[in-house]
């Protein structure tokens, strides 16, 4: 196999959050066109076996949703804060140290830096979009490498395609980047998990609640299963990010739901979590949310998803009986 490099701009960004450069978020459509990105790569079958990113939020959150859209692990993701304010030599430095065992490294940042490497690298003459720019934001480009990425020469590697967002369909298969059926979302949306946190005080199980990002009602953590992760692991990821709180995940799950969003149907596996760490405060991710110990009495009064009512009382019971 020969080597090749993925020169991948981030998303389109935020303009209108206050905010500084380095922070700037993504705009719905930027994460939307990453995970189109993604999905086009899985397709190709393209999935790189490195990921290096530009620490900057646009960039680092664009690498993130483009690899959890291609069934990759963003945990694998390796940040370089050379690439953030990258001219051409230093990029270069950056693809001189990957290992030679990396076969194919996708490399997520910024322009002018990127487009400049693209231009240097390139041998030939290269494709201009509609608008005259080379690489628009969320455009990738797959380029076959040397064998040797030490002090790569000028013209050295040859462009096979230069994809952009807006030649990319609006919609994402499902069950996975094979599949004929379109939703709203990358498939790996519709797969979720969740936990109901415990503890015991006084001989007594009790529940803990969060409110909803909105603060509308009450819930437990649930997300989005992560790409690489267990559905307990990621549940366990959910819990700490949401809640503020770390523990054993048990298996098996409690049971299941089913729930409407998207244009579809997610499934929601549940588990139990025996929390064993609070999170500080200032630690908490998503600190604004609140958190409550209640009884699973009351518990089951708040939660708005009425499904999770009988697994509260099943788990309640367990727990007083040892």
């Amino acid at each position: 196999m020969t080597r090749e490099l993925l020169i991948f701009r981030h998303g389109k960004s935020d303009r209108s959050v206050k905010s500084d450069n380095y922070h700037r978020p993504l705009k719905d459509r930027g994460k939307r066109d990453a995970q189109r990105v993604g999905v086009w790569l899985a397709q190709q079958g393209l999935v790189p076996d490195q990921v290096i990113s530009s620490p900057a939020e646009r960039a680092l959150v664009s690498a993130e949703k483009t690899c959890k859209a291609m069934g990759l692990y963003a945990g694998k993701i390796s940040s370089d804060k050379r690439i953030y304010t990258a001219d051409l030599n230093t990029l270069l430095d950056v693809l001189g140290e990957c290992p030679d065992s990396s076969r194919r490294v996708m490399l997520a940042g910024h322009n002018p830096g990127l487009e400049d490497l693209l231009i240097y690298l390139a041998d030939g003459k290269l494709p201009l979009a509609d608008n005259g720019k080379l690489l628009p934001t969320a455009a990738i480009a797959r380029l076959i490498m040397p064998e040797q990425w030490a002090g790569l020469s000028e013209g050295c590697a040859s462009l096979i395609a230069l994809m952009r967002p807006d030649q990319l369909p609006e919609k994402f298969p499902f069950p996975d980047h094979t599949g004929r059926v379109l939703r709203d979302r990358p498939a790996y949306y519709y797969t979720q998990s969740s936990v109901i946190p415990y503890r015991m005080r006084n001989g007594k199980p009790e529940i803990l609640v969060i409110l909803s990002s909105q603060k509308k009602h009450f819930v437990v953590p649930k997300g989005i299963k992560d790409p690489g992760l267990s559905p307990q692991d990621s549940a366990a990821k959910e819990a700490r990010e949401e809640a503020g709180v770390e523990g054993r995940v048990m298996d098996p799950a409690l049971g299941c739901y089913r729930y409407e969003k998207w244009g579809s149907v997610c499934t929601v596996d549940v588990y139990a979590m025996e929390v064993t760490a609070v999170v500080p405060e200032h630690e908490w991710q998503e600190s604004h949310r609140g958190r409550e110990w209640v009884s699973p009495k009351e518990a089951t009064k708040r939660l708005k998803q009425k499904a999770l009512v009988p697994m509260v009382r099943a788990l309640a019971e367990k727990l007083r009986a040892g």
